[in-house]
This record gives structure tokens, C-alpha cells and sequence, in this order.
């Protein structure tokens, strides 16, 4: 997220904002999005195609969602996100507009230009949102961060891209990040 502020800020200003713009409503503001990398792209792709993928096979019922993809955090408050990708698994959240609750799983992406947000910001909301599970995917410095959000107190995982990371949707469903690493090797040319 690059932090660009638009003024005046107010919730009708945000839901006025044309499709195409990436922003976030958090506090009674709207926060401009960054454009994605290519390796914040191809992260993102190959996340969702293993996570719907998995999913389907088993014929799950939560749902992924990438970004775009707007989700109010609670019904009581208009804070809304836009998660890189987003796993719901709860059918009854789900609006014609996006998500209203805290998603079952959030992954995000870090951006070079506000990482502060993914690792403070996004960790508190997500925690007091209710997420169960929130990945924090760093192509910068090729970590995973796993936090357990359900856990009491909440537990933490530091990863590589050289580690197999467990998802919380199903027990055995690990995702691979060397192969991810390997897929990046073509953005860095």
C-alpha cells in the first residue's frame, strides 16, 4: 500500500471509487494501493491456483479470492481491506460486494513501499477482526511469516522460500515455497 491519502475522506467517498481503483477504508480514511511487482503477481497466482485447487479437489466449501476483492472486516465498523488473497469459509459472509467479517485466512504480499502496513497495521486489524490464520509473503527478503490468530495467545511461524509452509484449512495441505522461488527466477531478469 503506498499510504497516498485522498481527501475528503468519508465512506460514501470510498464506495464512490470507481472499480478500477485499489484503495482500503481503515479509520475514516482511504489509503491509495500500490501497483503489484511482477513477483508480487506471480506469488499471488500461484497462492490462489494451489489454494483453489486444493479446495475443489476436495470439494470444500470455503472459497478463495485474490485482490481485487473488498473485504469489511465487521458489519459494525466500514473499515474495509483489500487482502491479496483472501480464504472464506464461512458462506454467510459473502456480499455481492465481496466479504462483511473477518476471513478465514488472509495472505498478504509485502510491497517495498509500506511493509509496516502487512507487519503492524494488518496483524492488529486481522486480530481483532477475527482472522483465523494470516500469512505475511515477503518476495523482498523471500520469508513467510505464519501467524495463528485463533490460538491462545497467538502463535507465530517464521519461514523461507526454501520451506514447505502447512495451511490451517486442512491438515495436510502444505504448499511448497521452493517451487514458488523457482517461479520467481523469470521476474528478476
Amino acid at each position: 500500500m503506498s499510504g497516498a491519502l485522498i481527501q475528503p475522506t468519508s465512506w460514501e467517498d470510498y464506495l464512490a471509487l470507481p472499480d478500477t481503483v485499489m484503495a482500503e477504508y481503515l479509520d475514516g480514511e482511504i489509503y491509495m494501493m500500490a501497483a503489484p511487482t511482477r513477483a508480487h503477481q506471480t506469488i499471488l497466482v500461484e497462492l490462489t491456483t494451489l489454494i483453489n485447487n486444493t479446495i475443489k479437489s476436495r470439494k470444500g466449501e470455503c472459497k478463495v479470492y485474490p485482490a481485487p476483492f473488498g473485504v469489511r472486516l465487521s458489519a459494525e465498523k466500514n473499515d474495509t481491506v483489500e487482502p491479496d488473497i483472501s480464504v472464506i469459509c464461512d458462506k454467510s459472509k459473502l456480499t455481492k460486494e465481496g466479504c462483511t467479517g473477518a476471513p478465514d485466512w488472509i495472505i498478504e504480499i509485502v510491497s517495498p513501499s509500506d511493509p509496516k502496513h502487512d507487519y503492524v497495521d494488518k496483524l492488529k486489524l486481522y486480530l481483532d477482526a477475527g482472522v483465523r490464520e494470516y500469512w505475511i509473503v515477503n518476495p523482498m527478503n523471500k520469508s513467510v511469516i505464519v501467524y495463528h490468530l485463533d490460538a491462545e495467545p497467538f502463535g507465530m511461524e517464521s519461514h523461507t522460500f526454501s520451506d514447505t509452509v502447512k495451511a490451517g484449512i486442512y491438515d495436510d495441505f502444505m504448499i511448497d515455497f521452493a517451487e514458488i522461488d523457482r517461479l520467481l527466477a523469470d521476474t528478476e531478469a
